[in-house]
């Protein structure tokens, strides 16, 4: 995925707790990650960060898309996570060279085994449940195990030899309560083997079992009188069940079935599917489908389950429903829950569907609503300056001259609200002599216009013309004789106080400074009079080359625009040396130029200048 990619669907990742997914281009899950709030982390994955590991750059690059799961609890989302990854053992999750960038709780191989975190797994027989990508979640679920089961931390060899030497004194840990002495032989090993297996459970999940043990543990307490000890282990089994209290993802009252909750509205249905395995979710997956005109809940329940139960290999023997639904072909139970931890995953499914389908019916207002800076200022222009149409596209025209020498006039053009250059068109005047930009902006109108409709393009919505109300009252005049009066609107902008004149209305409009309207406006009057003056200057230089240096015989224009790019005018080519003529050009050229201006001094009577 690239950023861009991101930006597109950024508004679609909520900001709740969950478990996002990278999915590259074959389904495969490449990395399974959990977080507080899912937008803020996922974004994290994308911009220009520079501390970001290469190795997660390749992972974003190789995804095609992102899915997501929306969860309750922040403890929720360590748990499926975990879940998933266990399942799926995504590539960028497990590091296949040494594992150092994730943690592991390990149950040792050895004799009252130890529990605790690791980042190394080795192959010696001991038991690592992760990869756990939070060492901070991570140390909640061993701190939960310690709490419930005091197991020894010692590294000592608790050999049968060694505890009966009695070669060890207990610790610390154990006179707080944490552990209950195998090294001098208080604890037997059977028992403390117990609480591992028991510890395996909470790992895998199987949640059901650890209260079963710690029930019979109880009550077989209080049958012998030792109510004390008993207290202690109905105090771990409140803690257990606070902590499990807080999770819809793992259950201890439920084993495999399928959660389907359905979101639909008038136009289109989202399908949740979460499997079940063991009490813990393994996979969630939320399906868009595609609504017939007569389709309802029920028919499109009973076509996307079965595809999804395969596309899912499930064989859940219980399907858990909002509704009573008669799903034939199918070997299994459904059920439409009331209370407990059924219901929740219900709910929780809901939810996600709900999500989808409310972030969908937000892209489709928003794509209606959307408007790009270039239609925002255009619809603003044409509130201005009460057009009929959205002026997509503008011409603007401006006159340059002189003292009435080298006129010449240009037409620019915009295109949803920028300079189209491609388009820009400069005139000669041809029919007007003496500076009258009046005469000269009716000439230019009519050509242009006149030209459009011989060669049937497209009109403009708005025409600016540069100048107040003389300019565009003769402009109008070309307007009305080519019959296009009220076919595209004419307006002229006065620079002194930037008015806004419309044909045959003497009040002018005031746009307010700040408009964006009025700056596009403003744009293309001073790039029309940027690029009529150009023209304007092109004209000027060409004429009084013309005048003077391309009149003498044997020098060509080229060498004409070589001496005056070098000497800057014509003045200082006929003062210049032949010498340093010669140096731009070559001595026979040099002598052509002198030759050339002496003899126009002697028809003037001025006595020849020494030029050597």
């Amino acid at each position: 995925m690239k950023t861009e990619d991101f930006k597109r669907i950024a508004d679609t990742v909520p900001r709740q707790p969950g478990v996002y997914r990278f999915i590259d281009a074959e389904d495969r899950i490449l990395y399974v990650g959990k977080a507080k709030i899912l937008r803020n982390r996922v974004a994290s994955y994308f911009g220009d960060r520079k501390d970001r590991l290469n190795r997660t750059r390749v992972m974003v690059k190789n995804a095609a898309r992102l899915e997501f799961t929306i969860v309750e609890t922040e403890a929720d989302a360590l748990l499926l996570e975990n879940a998933l990854i266990k399942t799926h053992q995504p590539r960028y999750n497990v590091n296949l060279k040494d594992d150092k960038n994730y943690s592991y709780i390990c149950i040792k191989n050895e004799r009252f085994p130890r529990v605790f975190i690791t980042r190394q797994v080795r192959r010696d027989g001991s038991y690592y449940f992760g990869p756990y990508t939070s060492k901070g979640r991570l140390k909640i679920i061993l701190d939960l195990v310690k709490t419930l089961f005091p197991l020894r931390t010692c590294n000592l060899n608790l050999s049968p030899e060694n505890i009966a030497e009695g070669k060890f004194k207990v610790c610390l840990e154990y006179h707080i309560k944490n552990c209950e002495g195998p090294c001098v032989g208080e604890e037997s090993e059977e028992s403390y083997n117990e609480k591992i297996e028991q510890v395996k459970n909470i790992l895998k999940g199987n949640f059901a079992e650890v209260k079963r043990h710690f029930q019979a543990e109880m009550e077989e307490l209080a049958e012998n009188l030792e109510f004390e000890r008993a207290q202690q282990i109905a105090d771990k089994l409140k803690a257990f069940e606070k902590y499990q209290s807080k999770s819809t993802i793992v259950s201890t009252s439920i084993r495999d079935l399928d959660v389907f909750g359905l979101a639909m509205d008038e136009k289109e249905a989202y399908l949740n599917y979460i499997k079940i395995v063991n009490g813990a979710v393994i996979h969630t997956h939320t399906q868009e489908i595609e609504m017939n005109l007569d389709d309802d809940e029920e028919s499109l329940l009973s076509y996307a389950i079965p595809e999804l139960r395969e596309r899912f290999n499930s064989i859940a023997p219980e399907i858990i429903l909002a509704h009573e639904l008669d799903l034939s072909g199918i070997e299994a139970t459904v059920t439409v829950p009331k209370i407990g931890d059924k219901k929740k995953l219900l709910e929780l499914s809901e939810k996600n569907a709900k999500y989808m389908l409310l972030q969908r019916k937000k892209a489709r207002i928003s794509h209606a609503n959307r408007q790009t800076p270039a239609e925002r200022i255009l619809k603003q222009m044409q509130s201005d300056l009460q057009m009929d149409e959205l002026p997509m596209h503008i011409e603007c025209f401006d006159n340059s001259n002189i003292q009435g020498s080298n006129p010449a006039s240009a037409c620019v053009v915009f295109k949803n609200a920028k300079p189209s250059k491609k388009d820009y068109r400069h005139y000669n005047i041809k029919t007007v002599v003496g500076p009258d930009d009046f005469a000269s902006m009716k000439e230019v109108v009519h050509r242009r216009y006149r030209r459009l409709m011989d060669e049937g393009e497209p009109l403009p919505q708005l025409v600016i013309i540069d100048g107040g109300k003389g300019q565009l009252s003769h402009a109008m005049e070309s307007i009305d004789l080519l019959g296009l009066r009220g076919k595209m609107t004419v307006v002229g902008i006065a620079k002194r106080l930037e008015e806004i004149y419309f044909p045959d209305d003497p009040v002018p409009l005031h746009i307010n400074k700040k408009s964006e309207s009025l700056r596009i406006i403003q744009q293309a009057r001073d790039e029309a009079h940027r690029f009529s003056l150009r023209h304007h200057r092109n004209k000027r230089s060409k004429g009084m080359i013309q005048t003077e240096l391309t009149n003498i015989p044997g020098v060509g224009e080229k060498t004409v625009q070589k001496l005056i790019s070098h000497f800057g005018s014509t003045k200082k080519v006929k003062n210049a040396l032949a010498s340093e003529i010669a140096e731009v050009t070559n001595l026979s050229t040099a002598k052509k130029v002198l030759d050339y201006f002496r003899r126009q001094e002697v028809a003037a009577g001025e006595v020849p200048k020494d030029r050597g």
